[in-house]
């Protein structure tokens, strides 16, 4: 991330004060930049967000000893926090049976195995429509069907409705996101720092509130986006369905830090503001490479000044609306006649 003098901008005044308008507005990071340690490939990935974490945790005046991520999905952001020795350990909860298997497998001792795995499999359109047509007898097993599938499946979605890849990048079909040698180099990797994390396949509600108390800890939240009825993380995610007032009602209760990641939703925001917590806005980009904004959440964003905030809209237009009501009738019985 770009250091504060880097990122100045000016802003200018708008007719709509809840949107920032930037004259010169931070640019995405570049993922390219950012060390890839996932084995996934993970829609709705955070790898965009890790120079965020960095400083999040870097202007803290202490080292916590706990970061829990609910909703791990690929895991980057927990991994980064102890690649880079961030925290002292990470809890990583995620409600996906198949997305967990591959957590459990690297925390049961298994990634060398999947490694090789990988490096030995003949990657051929009909094994791989063999090879998740079984029924996996081990965790391991499954844990390798769910990479199998990530990789070769359009856009790596697990959920119902996706397939393999027809066409792929350059043509190159289920290949195009196959790399063995870089995916075995990711499991040995998380080998390393298996004693560092712990993973549990439950619902990511029930543990933070297990540990909304604990001062030591930090919590990473990014949930499904299907706030508002919006349909993307319907799509992307099994387990999409999830109860966004808790949610946040879990985030105000709760002792320690915690950062929420958020699509820039009207609801969302609404929410945001009767916790009476902070915004900003983070510039990324999509899949398309389309550029976005998503939203930062907390209770305390000032170390994120270099970004735009989101303010409470200085006009209400529903007040404006009452009062043209008030002043219409007033106008109509002056120009009335006597009867």
């Amino acid at each position: 991330m770009k250091g504060h003098s880097e990122m100045s901008y000016s802003k200018q005044t708008s007719l709509f004060p809840e949107l920032a308008v930037l004259v010169n507005p931070p640019k995405p990071v570049n993922v390219a930049s950012v060390p890839q340690r996932s084995p996934f490939r993970y829609p709705g990935g955070k790898t965009w967000f890790v120079p965020t974490l960095r400083k999040w945790i870097k202007q803290m005046n202490f080292k916590p000893r706990l970061l829990v991520e609910p909703f791990a999905g690929g895991g980057i952001i927990s991994l980064t926090a102890i690649f880079e020795n961030l925290v002292d350990s990470v809890l990583m909860v995620e409600i996906d049976e198949d997305i967990a298997a591959v957590w459990q497998a690297v925390v049961q001792g298994d990634s060398r195995w999947l490694a090789m795995r990988i490096l030995n499999f003949e990657l051929e359109r009909e094994a791989v429509i063999q090879e998740i047509g079984k029924r996996p007898n081990s965790n391991r097993e499954r844990a390798f069907q769910t990479i199998l599938k990530n990789r070769t499946y359009h856009g790596g979605i697990l959920a119902e409705g996706s397939g393999l890849l027809k066409y792929g990048e350059n043509g190159k079909g289920i290949r195009s996101r196959w790399y063995p040698k870089t995916l075995a180099r990711r499991f040995e990797n998380l080998d390393l720092i298996k004693k560092n994390v712990e993973f549990k396949c439950e619902d990511g509600l029930d543990v933070m509130a297990k540990h909304s108390s604990n001062v030591d800890a930090i919590f990473f939240l990014d949930p499904p986006y299907t706030a508002g009825g919006k349909k993307a993380g319907k799509r992307l995610y099994r387990h999409y369905d999830l109860d966004h007032e808790r949610l946040f009602r879990l985030c105000e209760d709760m002792k320690c830090e915690f950062l929420l990641t958020y699509d820039n939703a009207l609801e969302v925001r609404e929410l945001a503001r009767r916790h009476s917590f902070e915004m900003r806005l983070i510039p990324m980009t999509n899949t398309h490479h389309a550029k976005m904004e998503e939203l930062i959440i907390g209770k305390n964003l000032a170390w994120m000044d270099d970004l735009p905030a989101v303010h409470e809209p200085e006009v209400e237009y529903e007040v404006l609306t009452r009062r043209k009501k008030k002043l219409n009738p007033r106008r109509q019985r002056t120009a009335s006649p006597n009867p």
